[in-house]
């Protein structure tokens, strides 16, 4: 995969496809340390133990609907390629936490890519999923979660295309601000509100 949001997008995938109804959404970029973290936990049905043994196996998969598993192994593939690792933990009944290290300034790091449409697009096709996202770049970042959302949202839905456009909007713009460094903190339901009404 070309874009790290494209691995997110596959965990968050697979956590769904685990019956995950909460799903929590972290990256922690750090400047000092030169490090670059995505961790993905959700409360589904958490992952076999043999699938955990061969992470880096793509033809072990748990799935009915394919022979292989290719996103685990690739992403494991991509934070080993920068230095970093992969590290899954995993509960029955309970949930998986997976987490994926890269060395932030390492040349075959993939680009963090349109993390905005990502979550966009998880919002909109998910839309009862307690959803939580949270962005952090040194002391700085950006926190949305979809329970505070919905109560903002003064009975829209969260499905409703205007909103999710203007939500992706909004996260575009709190990205933007951490990484130009004009803010501590980015509420996205200011960002939305401030420039258009939904």
């Amino acid at each position: 995969m070309r874009e790290l949001s494209l691995h997110i997008l596959d965990l968050v995938e697979n956590a769904l496809t685990a019956g995950a109804d909460r799903i929590t959404v972290r990256v922690e970029e750090s400047t000092a340390a030169d490090r670059l973290s995505i961790w993905v936990n959700d409360n589904g049905r958490g992952m076999p133990e043999e699938k955990i043994r061969h992470l880096e196996d793509p033809f072990v998969t748990t799935r009915k609907t394919r022979r292989v598993g290719l996103g685990l192994s690739l992403l494991a593939a991509a934070a080993k390629r920068c230095d970093g690792d992969l590290a899954v933990t995993a509960l029955p009944e309970r949930g998986t936490s997976i987490r994926a290290d890269f060395r932030r300034s390492h040349i075959d790091r993939a680009p963090m890519g349109d993390i905005a449409a990502t979550i966009g697009m998880v919002l909109s096709a998910n839309p009862d999923v307690d959803f939580t996202y949270d962005h952090r770049v040194d002391e700085k970042h950006l926190t949305l979660n979809t329970r505070e959302l919905k109560s903002d949202l003064e009975g829209r839905a969260l499905s409703d295309p205007a909103v999710i456009h203007h939500l992706t909007a909004a996260i575009r713009r709190s990205l933007k601000k951490l990484t130009t460094g004009n803010t501590n903190r980015s509420s996205l339901m200011e960002d939305t509100y401030g420039e258009t009404d939904l």
